[in-house]
């Protein structure tokens, strides 16, 4: 049957409390958050200016559901700005979980590592393949910030090396490590999720044996590793630096992603003291920044 989906803008410290108001009072069959930023959804009318939320939030509702009623609910609880910005649309009958795996395919990384959902072919056998559907799980390749890590993970020699992926998630990188010939790695995430989705990917690969993942204060004490991958977001990378640089052996190399363009030589400098920096790579705004720590 039909849909209507009602998208609107809004802000992250906002966009969780409307979720649950569209759930509980105007019957959304479905509440789903969106980057703003990454994927507008809205477009200024013509000579409009408006600052945009950085939060888009798309609520899914029967067909019969009466749009004009839900917007005026949205307006009485006084959760938006007067003249918030949304618009309502009717979506076509398909079929939705085919279309979504339709749009995952396997993507190479470097010369020889592919990322495959498990219901493609591979398209190299012989290639590094590592076997990851998109789910719950933060990371599937697709984001360049995951981008830029494989890359770099893909150009190094990773025979016998211990690996930590900091902020692991779905266990992307982590398991991309062991299958480029890391003898061992270790994942740490704050989010337990993280933990058990990294942990059900590394099973699917056939390479569990070689993970451990811990949430940081589980961590065994005096924790190093000849290389250090971090797919976080900036504000960490520049709060935990003293943490990140302390696993890392010397000489060890460390990879961090999840940086914008503008906040790329910021994030440098929490680093330039005790490590030999590369030239900052770029793709689609988003930055790898690399080095080697000193002996």
């Amino acid at each position: 049957m039909p849909w209507i989906q009602i998208k609107l803008n809004a802000t992250n410290e906002n966009a969780e409390q409307i979720g649950d108001m569209l759930m509980e009072e105007t019957g959304a069959l479905s509440v789903t958050f969106l980057d703003a930023h990454d994927t507008p959804v809205f477009e200024p009318l013509p000579g409009e200016t408006r600052l945009w939320g950085d939060t888009d939030i798309l609520a899914l509702y029967d067909a019969e559901a009466d749009s004009s009623f839900i917007i005026d609910q949205i307006k009485l609880s006084n959760m938006l700005a007067d003249g918030f910005a949304y618009k309502v649309e009717q979506l076509e009958d398909k079929d939705w979980e085919r279309e979504w795996m339709d749009n995952f395919h396997p993507m190479k990384f470097g010369e020889r590592l592919w990322i495959c959902p498990s219901w493609r072919e591979i398209p190299e056998p012989d290639a590094v393949n590592v076997m990851l559907d998109p789910g719950l799980a933060f990371g599937t390749g697709t984001h360049p910030t995951t981008a830029l890590c494989l890359e770099w993970l893909e150009g190094l020699d990773l025979q016998g090396k211990t690996v930590i992926d900091f902020g692991c998630g779905s266990g992307i990188l982590a398991i991309a490590a062991i299958k480029l010939g890391a003898a061992k790695v270790i994942g740490i995430d704050i989010d337990p999720q993280a933990l058990t989705a990294s942990k059900d990917n590394a099973e699917r690969n056939g390479v569990a044996d070689q993970l451990e993942v811990y949430l940081p204060q589980n961590q065994p004490e005096n924790l190093l590793a000849d290389v250090v991958v971090a797919n976080i977001l900036a504000g960490p990378l520049r709060d935990l630096s003293g943490v990140i640089k302390g696993l890392m052996k010397p000489n060890g190399l460390l990879a961090m992603s999840g940086v914008l363009d503008t906040q790329a030589e910021g994030v440098a400098d929490f680093y330039r003291e005790d490590l030999s920096l590369d030239p900052i790579v770029e793709l689609k705004e988003w930055c790898r920044i690399s080095g080697q720590k000193q002996a």
